[in-house]
């Protein structure tokens, strides 16, 4: 097995790398409005799905263009060519409107299923590498995708070619989000489990101990009391509450030890929730999303670890820990 010796391939790299990235450059120096217009409008105005075609390196592109469109809030799906010749065409339906992608333009089987789609009367957009090959001409839009050289040492892999049919997608996707006035509030709703999903849908009300797992005791509750309500609610602290359930404070468990120790054993029996309590405490609503109330809570000179919820009556509904915002992953 002949030995790989070691050398410097940092200049080989990034070498590659600029050559990819101004074959990028070139493309887009190359487009011309009219296509890119035509293009935009196309998929802007589709009225069923976008259908990603590709066959090979190109497919996976096409994959990559169909979820990323998808995540953006429009409907896409991939389509083998292959695959579309022997059933599943029938994903194909009025109003879609098909990307194609082909660096020769000639790859039999994304010609042989251009009849079908001409007979379905789908448009398609060709990313093609050759602005004269079939599927070009054929297009009602083609967007010239052509590279001077792959990245591959034999100029045969798809390298360059890829990178600038993956590059044009992207564009076209993020083009599509300013022209449909997509939001990043629409964005987190495609991305529920992501971080930045849960920041700006993940609510105050989701994430609270309310209900039966609401530690509550009334001001006059004694500290047995209080210690006993905050230990069977395993929240680190308890809302205090008047008889028609106002918030009139809460004591956490620091409060009660704090208390604890400062009070002589000759008064303990006399010692209160109404006097260990924080009266108007930092309270928030349960609307509110949760990521707003971790800032709430950690933002100040005093970090909080529990924030009493109410509604806008004052009325007590529960309890919001930091330890549930942090475990879900705000």
């Amino acid at each position: 097995m002949q030995q790989i010796l070691s050398q410097p391939y940092l200049k080989q790299v990034t070498d590659l790398l600029k050559l990819e990235a101004e074959a990028i450059a070139r493309v887009a120096h190359r487009l011309q409005s009219e296509q890119v217009e035509q293009a935009v409008q196309l998929l802007a105005n589709c009225q069923g799905k976008v259908v990603a075609i590709g066959v090979g390196k190109s497919g996976i592109v096409a994959r990559k263009i169909a979820a990323t469109l998808t995540s953006t809030g429009i409907l896409a799906v991939y389509l083998h060519p292959s695959d579309a010749l022997h059933g599943d065409i029938g994903i194909v339906s009025a109003g879609d409107v098909a990307v194609i992608l082909s660096n020769s333009g000639e790859t039999d089987e994304i010609l042989g299923i251009l009849p079908y789609l001409k007979y379905r009367q789908i448009p398609f957009i060709a990313l093609v590498g050759n602005l004269k090959s079939t599927l070009a001409r054929s297009a009602d839009v083609a967007l010239d995708t052509s590279v001077d050289k792959e990245a591959c040492p034999f100029n045969l892999a798809p390298t360059t070619s890829t990178t600038v049919s993956l590059a044009l997608g992207d564009a076209l996707a993020m083009t599509l989000i300013q022209v449909k006035g997509f939001t990043s509030q629409d964005f987190a709703f495609n991305h529920p489990a992501g971080r930045l999903g849960k920041r700006l849908t993940l609510r105050v009300c989701d994430l609270m101990h309310g209900g039966s797992d609401n530690p509550k005791v009334v001001p006059q509750a004694s500290w047995f009391e209080v210690l006993r309500a905050i230990s069977e609610g395993g929240l680190g602290a308890v809302n205090v509450v008047d008889d028609t359930g106002y918030l009139v404070g809460i004591i956490t468990d620091g409060d009660l030890r704090r208390w604890l120790q400062k009070v002589s054993l000759t008064n303990i029996e006399t010692l209160s929730a109404g006097t260990m309590m924080t009266s108007n405490p930092t309270v928030v609503f349960p609307d509110l999303l949760a990521y707003d109330a971790l800032q709430l809570m950690e933002n100040r000179p005093h970090q909080l670890s529990v924030l009493p919820v109410v509604d806008r009556e004052q009325q007590c509904l529960g309890l919001l820990r930091l330890h549930d915002i942090v475990r879900n992953g705000l």
